[in-house]
């Protein structure tokens, strides 16, 4: 199929170019902290709360866009989306207090919960099961390029030109995304659904896909994993800032070759849970990236010790997110895919949202050493759940399936 179709690779490399930008200006917020403190003249305590109004934000727009995405596609919402998105990237550039700030951080995570599920969603759509772990690879190798080359451009311009030249420069990207999508993104032939769009019916909708156990397994597991990546990696920065006396551009490197990692191991994750499996890949990242979170504060004495802790980490982030996305969106059929990609990603963004919350006031109060303790029990616990919960599709049984509708 992939070979003979040669909008695959287009398609593809738009998608990831929108993961690109829209992950690029998520990440690079806790690098900026430190800027931001200075520039804004706020406190340190406050900067959770830009991470978790995006959060909020994006979850909420995820629910509300997940139904609609099933009943009229998902290149309409990828198109309303990245729009919206570099309008209010854009408008980051006249930021003059934190209240400004924040008011922009929670209208682009209303954008972000457009895109979030769609883009997943567009995925499941196009791509067979026995191919979506290798495209998912490639579409979120754009998130190990944002650390590769997006933050430490930004944080680099950024020291250069103040904290809010980087929105400016995703802002760009973002409209080139939109164009892309517009010209050369066609929408999938997949059934749609045909129930009336209504807060009710969502709801209705929403309820029945938790009542199966599978999906609720699954959706723990995401508000569990986002919770735990973002109360350990919220304040990092600033950790490292005061611990060691480091610059915002040597943060910035330290995510690019983070990023470098988590961009070599992505695509490759997902091409081998193609062939061996999905929760396999699930569970040594989330036992591995458990096991370095708890050790960090007692590990890393020096600065340049991040440099080889961080990739690590990064590539067992890289290990999970493509095969998971891959499984889950094998739970449901099309007509409901967007619904439960978009409710996954709510859920998880509630997880963030309480990290947002939670990390500030753990960090002041108790020092990074909480942050990685609350990390490591979370992404356990999330081990324990994918392990004995969560099902995994027959890749064999899909295979044939497909053969015979080609054959046919």
């Amino acid at each position: 199929m992939l070979n003979q179709d040669r909008n695959a690779y287009f398609i593809l490399f738009s998608l990831w170019l929108l993961v690109f930008s829209a992950s690029s200006q998520v990440m690079i917020i806790a690098p900026l902290f430190p800027l931001i403190i200075v520039e804004l003249d706020t406190s340190e305590s406050l900067m959770g709360n830009l991470v978790m109004v995006y959060a909020i934000m994006i979850g909420i727009f995820a629910i509300a866009m997940g139904p609609v995405s099933d009943k009229i596609g998902r290149r309409k919402i990828l198109l309303l989306g990245s729009f919206l998105m570099s309008i209010f990237l854009f408008l980051h550039s006249f930021v003059e207090s934190f209240g400004h700030l924040l008011i922009l951080r929670a209208l682009t995570g209303g954008a972000g919960g457009i895109l979030s599920g769609a883009a997943v969603s567009y995925v499941g759509d196009y791509f067979p099961y026995n191919k979506r772990g290798w495209a998912n690879g490639w579409v979120m190798s754009g998130v190990a390029m944002g650390q590769i080359l997006g933050i430490p451009l930004g944080t680099f311009l950024a020291d250069l030109y103040g904290f809010k030249f980087p929105f400016l420069l995703f802002a760009i990207i973002m409209g080139l995304t939109y164009l892309l999508i517009f010209f050369k993104v066609p929408q999938p032939d997949v059934e749609f659904q045909n129930d009336e769009i209504t807060l009710k019916n969502s709801l209705i909708k929403y309820g029945e896909l938790l009542r199966r156990k599978e999906i609720l397994s699954v959706s723990i597991s995401y508000l569990l994993m986002f919770f735990s990546l973002s109360i350990y990696i919220i304040y990092m920065p600033v950790w490292l800032t005061n611990t060691f006396n480091v610059s915002v551009t040597e943060i910035g490197i330290l995510f690019l070759i983070g990023g470098v990692m988590n961009a070599l191991a992505g695509p490759l994750a997902g091409k081998i849970s193609d062939k061996t499996g999905r929760k396999s890949m699930i569970l040594v990242s989330c036992i591995g990236l458990g096991t370095l979170m708890f050790f960090t504060t007692i590990l890393i004495k020096e600065f340049w010790v991040t440099y080889i802790y961080f990739p690590i980490a990064m590539t067992f982030i890289a290990l999970r997110i493509s095969p998971f996305q891959a499984l889950t969106s094998e739970l449901v059929r099309s007509n409901n895919r967007g619904s439960l990609m978009s409710m996954l990603v709510a859920i998880g963004n509630v997880g963030t949202g309480l990290a947002g919350l939670l990390s500030g006031i753990f960090f002041t109060m108790f020092g990074f050493i909480s942050n990685t303790v609350l990390g490591t029990v979370s992404i356990i616990i999330t081990a324990f759940i994918v392990w004995k919960l969560v099902p995994e599709p027959d890749l064999k049984v899909e295979s044939i399936q497909k053969s015979v509708e080609l054959a046919e």
